[in-house]
């Protein structure tokens, strides 16, 4: 016998379904009137009249059925038609009422037989075959309709009121053995009709074993008299599968089983034979379809599309790259050839010139005349000037003529000046539908860019007067000037006070480029993070002016520029897909797109990206460009937005000298523009040094020992009596003056800070005066400040606090918005969404192949447990549902923290710039929607087609869809929340523990309900549940009653799932926009 456990549910469901069924009898208690009289043709007359009494009472049991098993019973009259509806085959009902004589309603039972039976079985736990004693059967009287198979009557003269649920009526009248269709259990004296898809046949008795098969019940011992009876009861599948129709044979009525043909099958407890799919091979008496070769057909399909995408993935961006490329290499190859001709035509202008200088000089005095021609003349006198005239009856053309032509109608070669760019190239701008063609957009970027290269050739030089010189023939966009001055900048930590800078006081010119210099652990990072407003968990004192004003730099986010130490830049793309998407989402919104080409390759020429800009940039696990491209592809990204105020933190580190004055070259022009630069290098070379403008250099504990113009920088320190010595670099040497290596003869180190603040008139802090002569600015003197010493409970109370306030003002740097004073209008979060949603569309086309193993790791998975976790018809495939939940929240989890975990520190920094953090995170999602809808179809694809389960494979997608979609909301909470190892084991053991919970503590219903997996669980085996009927009603009540679970709630499982999926992402974009490192 099963569990006593697993019964229980079952037969107090059975209790309430079965005595719904006393009522059908009701309506006439006593027996058929003068049947016993009647001829045999009469018999269906008498059938259909008994049929038609149970058949108007459905109605009226709705509201019963619904109130009292509404938790399993979704359509109470489909339900109960899909049990009792006996109109197509009555032949059991005709036999019974003949076999009976007519008084079949005096052996059914009554309500408080119904009631009682299946209440001691609820009792009893399933656990024994016997009832306990009632009026009927006890010690005293045991008539043969008390035993198993056998039914009783009340007698002629007496009435039986079938809707009495108190009294048990006396039975012991005329037994028999149970009508076939019916079963009679053991214990009382009355009949029940056997539901649809149940067997219910007269048993027989094997003779070898003594046991009425196929019940398993024993006739009395000692009563030759007493044969086998019919059916002896009737609970969930595993209590008594044998009264249900067997698998491979249908039943259409309760006393016929008919063989499953060929092609057909037939599972447990069928009233019909289902026809089977064409190509799968179904023999007779199939239990199920044999859909195994789809699975493994849909299998190879799967595996065939991976392996295309594996090996093709890339070539759908790269032909597209590729047409582009053409196209651009065509506008650069024809800018360049209209250069080259301009080139000639100015060599053949000056040859001309020359020679007709000469002439004139030999044309003598007596050829003296005034040159006064229209402009249309002179015009049309140059143009024949240029092609030998053959006609000897036109006058030669003067020497002063020539140079006239040449010199003052210079439009003559208006060709070449329109495809250079002069004055007037914005006209000679595409407009209209030629703005947004391809060829004519770089046709114009290229032309602007070869007329600034010439220009830059004729001028030779990259001073403010070169600049003046290009201004007349390039037309330039004004940029916002920002002058940052600070005075008295002192940087303190919160917990242990100390000073990481110390009384800074400077300025930073626009149009200048700064290189801030110290020994290791002397502020430099500090310093810049000081002026850019990212201290936190610091006491930050004095002043920082912005073009004069105390305004907030972050007023200025949108026109400031940050070049990390570290090269975060986006690995899975191209050079030119990094520094175009900075461009897009950063540069002001009605910029036409031909200037924004115009930046983004002018930037690629300056820093010599141009052969390697169709490259991707390259990951850890995938080769890219070299270090030292992607240094400077790092510095690009901030290049073509334009900044007014560009600060770089080591972009030389790394490089060689070369690709270091490649650099510090583009970052000249970029300062002749008017752009403020500041730049943090470590021991520069000295052709490097010579480049940078003004110096900062900086002491061991924040203080400055000089800031100034490079080229004053060795007389300012030969005045100190620190002389470089020859062949030294200065920097290299002052650098080891201020690490200690070397001791100059006249100074104390230490003091060449104070030396600076007395020269310029600076605030000198009060414990720098104290001993003016002999001032030890070591990292020993910001010790004494805490010397103070502390228990160790102060101390950790400290840390405690100043954690709490460091996030404190996190979260106030995150919620704060300052006045925006760029003059910039950049894209919203609407048009960033669309420029997050192409560069995220081809990072995950790129990764394609980490996309496939994802899909194929699903679909083996699916195999694996279709195959493993066959369906169980008596918890309707529960087991196998488990392990789905588990496998795909654990595979689709690990495949989630993927989108977020990989790019925290390019998110950061582009935040850090203004980009929008909902646009970033709306595109990752909506990138993922793809796998949230594909993934379930390759996971049921192969789960599905193995294991065969009774629910629809459309149910089972629309629960595996929210499930992923589920799951995937909390991987992007894991993968923001946590570091990628802690991530991972976090997906991997909240599935595992949220599953146990919900199998193993089912009576705390608020801990379940608060699992996700209990939702999904609940959903796909109330799909399954819905498709057993009939026979299957008690089962279906008793496992729905065991788990805990509401037929009618599917939709709210689906639901509930997606709000979990909804809640998660809000949660996980409010911890990465306001808890997480800035």
């Amino acid at each position: 016998m099963p569990a006593a456990g697993r019964l229980s549910a079952g037969f107090s469901a059975a209790v309430i379904l079965l005595c719904c069924i006393q009522v059908i009898w009701c309506q006439d208690d006593a027996a058929v009137p003068g049947f016993s009289n009647a001829s045999t043709a009469a018999v269906p007359y008498f059938t259909q009249v008994v049929y038609d009494r149970f058949a108007n009472l459905s109605a009226s049991l709705v509201v019963d059925i619904s109130k009292q098993l509404g938790f399993c019973i979704k359509d109470p009259e489909k339900d109960w038609n899909g049990a009792f509806n006996f109109s197509s085959d009555l032949g059991f009902l005709a036999d019974c009422i003949t076999d009976t004589n007519g008084d079949l309603t005096q052996r059914l039972c009554t309500a408080a037989e119904i009631k009682f039976y299946f209440s001691s079985f609820f009792i009893d736990g399933g656990n024994s075959n016997f009832l306990r004693p009632n009026i009927n059967c006890n010690l005293t009287s045991w008539v043969s309709g008390c035993e198993p198979g056998w039914a009783c009557s009340v007698g002629e003269d007496q009435n039986v009121n079938l809707k009495d649920s108190i009294n048990v009526p006396s039975r012991t009248e005329s037994c028999r053995p149970c009508c076939e269709g019916f079963f009679c259990p053991q214990g009382i004296t009355c009949m029940i009709p056997c539901p649809l898809g149940a067997y219910c046949p007269r048993a027989q008795l094997n003779t070898s074993t003594g046991v009425c098969d196929p019940y398993n019940y024993q006739p009395p011992p000692g009563k030759t008299n007493h044969t086998c009876g019919g059916a002896d009861r009737w609970s969930d599948v595993g209590t008594s599968g044998e009264v249900f129709c067997p698998a491979g044979y249908f039943c259409p009525s309760t006393v016929r089983r008919v063989s499953c043909s060929s092609g057909y099958y037939c599972r447990m407890g069928s009233t019909t034979e289902n026809r089977c799919f064409r190509k799968s091979s179904c023999k007779p008496n199939s239990s199920s379809q044999n859909i195994t070769i789809f699975g493994v057909l849909l299998m190879v399909a799967l595996s065939l599309v991976l392996l295309i995408i594996f090996n093709f993935s890339g070539h759908i961006l790269t032909s597209r790259e590729r047409k582009q490329a053409k196209s651009r290499e065509a506008a650069a190859r024809s800018a360049r050839e209209t250069a080259k001709a301009r080139e000639r035509w100015k060599v053949a202008r000056d040859f001309t010139k020359k020679h007709a200088l000469e002439l004139q000089s030999q044309l003598s005095l007596s050829r003296k005349r005034s040159l006064k021609i229209s402009s249309e003349d002179t015009s049309n006198v140059f143009l024949k000037q240029l092609k030998p005239s053959t006609s000897k009856n036109k006058e030669p053309i003067s020497a002063n003529e020539i140079i006239h032509a040449i010199e003052d109608y210079p439009e003559s070669s208006g060709y070449f000046h329109a495809q250079l760019g002069d004055k007037n190239s914005k006209k000679d701008m595409p407009k209209g539908k030629e703005m947004h063609t391809r060829s004519q957009i770089f046709k114009y970027a290229y032309g602007q860019i070869e007329k600034e290269k010439a220009m830059q050739q004729k001028t030779n030089n990259l001073t403010f007067s070169g600049v003046l010189s290009m201004a007349t023939d390039i037309e330039r966009r004004n940029r916002l000037v920002i002058e940052v001055a600070f005075k008295n900048l002192t940087l303190t930590l919160k917990g242990s006070k100390k000073q990481l800078l110390k009384s800074v006081t400077g300025k930073l010119m626009p149009g200048r480029v700064t290189a801030v210099m110290g020994p290791s652990g002397a502020g430099k990072t500090t310093f810049l993070s000081a002026l850019t407003g990212k201290t936190f968990g610091c006491d930050l004192s004095g002043s920082v002016l912005i073009n004069g004003k105390a305004e907030s730099i972050r007023s200025y986010k949108k026109i400031i520029g940050f070049v990390p130490q570290d090269d975060i830049v986006h690995g899975n793309l191209t050079v030119e897909e990094n520094l175009w998407f900075s461009a897009k989402c950063r540069l002001s919104a009605d910029m036409p797109k031909a200037d924004k080409v115009l930046v983004v390759e002018r930037v690629i020429e300056s820093l010599g990206l141009q052969h390697v800009r169709d490259c991707l940039v390259g990951t850890v696990e995938k080769r890219g460009i070299s270090g030292g491209q992607r240094k400077r592809v790092n510095v690009g990204i901030e290049m073509v937005m334009e900044p007014s105020l560009l600060i770089l933190d080591e972009p030389t580190s790394g490089l060689d000298s070369a690709s270091s004055q490649l650099l510090l070259r583009a970052l000249r022009r970029e300062a002749l523009e008017g752009v403020n630069i500041c730049v943090v290098v470590h021991q520069p070379s000295y052709i490097l040094f010579k480049m940078f403008d003004d110096l900062v250099l900086l002491a061991k504990g924040g203080l400055v020992v000089y800031l100034g113009a490079v080229n004053k920088v060795e007389d300012y320190f030969s005045g100190l009596g620190i002389d470089v010595p020859e062949r030294v670099n200065p920097p290299d040497y002052f650098i080891d003056i201020l690490e200690g290596i070397v001791q100059p003869p006249e100074i104390n180190v230490s003091q060449l800070p104070l030396r600076w603040m007395q020269l310029n008139g600076n605030d000198v802090p009060p414990d720098m005066l104290q001993n003016l002569n002999a001032v030890n600015m070591g990292p020993e003197a910001n010790e004494s400040i805490g010397s103070k010493e502390e228990s160790a409970a102060g101390v950790g109370l400290i840390t405690i606090t100043n954690a709490f306030e460091n996030r404190r003002e996190h979260l106030e740097h995150s919620l704060s918005k300052a006045k925006d004073l760029s003059n910039r209008t950049t894209p919203g979060v609407l048009q960033q969404y669309k420029y997050f949603l192409g560069r995220v569309g081809k990072q995950r086309l790129r990764e394609a192949r980490t996309q496939g193993i994802d899909f194929l790791i699903l679909g083996l998975a699916g195999v694996c447990l279709g195959i493993l976790a066959k369906v169980s018809d008596e918890s309707f495939g529960a087991a196998g549902y488990t392990y789905t939940v588990i496998a795909v929240s654990l595979l689709c989890k690990i495949g989630a923290l993927r989108s977020f975990s990989l790019e925290k520190l390019q998110y950061w920094r582009e935040r850090s710039s203004g980009m929008s953090s909902l646009a970033y995170f709306l595109s990752k999602d909506t990138v993922d929607h793809f796998n949230t809808l594909v993934k379930p179809i390759v996971y049921l694809s192969m789960f599905y087609f193995f294991n065969n389960p009774r629910s629809s494979i459309l149910d089972n997608y629309v629960v595996l869809v929210a499930l992923v979609y589920c799951v995937t909301g909390i991987g992007y909470l894991f993968a923001i929340c946590f570091q990628p190892g802690s991530a991972q084991l976090w997906s991997a053991l909240v599935p595992v523990v949220l599953t146990l919970v919900v199998t193993q503590r089912r009576d705390s219903k608020l801990l379940c309900n608060l699992c996700y997996t209990k939702w999904a669980l609940e959903g796909f085996v109330i799909a399954n549940a819905e498709r057993y009927s009939g026979v299957w009603l008690i089962t279906r009540c008793g496992s729905l009653m065991k788990f805990g679970y509401n037929i009618h709630d599917w939709a709210l499982c689906v639901t509930v799932l997606f709000a979990y999926g909804l809640a998660s992402r809000c949660l996980a974009f409010f911890c990465m926009v306001f808890f997480t490192k800035k």
